[in-house]
């Protein structure tokens, strides 16, 4: 998988911000400096990654998600000046939906979105309860070739306007991506 050097272990890549502990700075418990390897582990101080939710069509949700998740609502227009540069696109995942989506990472392939605007994943958000029909799973699926998606699942409680209690369940993985991991967004 990746490279070790035999005192480190393997190399590993980390996404987003990490802090490097200063070298100068004492070791805490363990060996004192010189003798040994440090028994300290790189901890990270980072704090969540601020983002800016982008809807690709209207009602795909992103007003919603920004309500449960935190970070800026973008609406359908790209983050200004000012707003968070990293970028949840939201859709549904009708076939509409979906060719939004496939549209707007095109803009982004092509270098057209504005300039410092970074795209870190698809947020879709289930259009009706249940299973997808298989045409749109394979839709689903190529756009999980070439970026992270994340599946939001139907809420009826979100429908009908109560916004509060945790995140569904399903969604562990984007909320600990948004920092609401622990419940609701501040």
């Amino acid at each position: 998988m990746g490279t070790t050097d035999g005192l480190r272990g393997p190399e590993i890549w980390i996404r987003g911000p990490v802090t490097v502990p200063d070298p100068d700075a004492s070791p805490g418990p363990g060996p004192a400096r010189g003798q040994g390897p440090a028994s300290t582990p790189y901890v990270s101080a980072a704090t969540p990654r601020r983002f800016s939710w982008v809807a690709t069509h209207g009602g795909a949700g992103s007003s919603t998600l920004a309500a449960v998740y935190g970070g800026h609502d973008s609406g359908r227009e790209w983050p200004g000046s000012g707003d968070p540069t990293s970028v949840l696109l939201v859709a549904r995942t009708h076939a509409a939906g979906l060719e939004s989506v496939l549209r707007t990472l095109e803009v982004f392939r092509r270098g057209a979105a504005p300039a410092g605007l970074d795209l870190d994943s698809v947020v879709l958000v289930a259009d009706a309860p249940g299973r997808l029909p298989r045409p749109l799973a394979q839709r689903v699926r190529a756009i999980e070739s070439v970026i992270d998606v994340y599946r939001v699942p139907w809420v009826t409680d979100w429908r009908l306007g109560d916004l509060g209690g945790s995140p569904p369940r399903e969604t562990a993985p984007l909320a600990r991506l948004t920092g609401t991991a622990g419940g609701r967004a501040r």
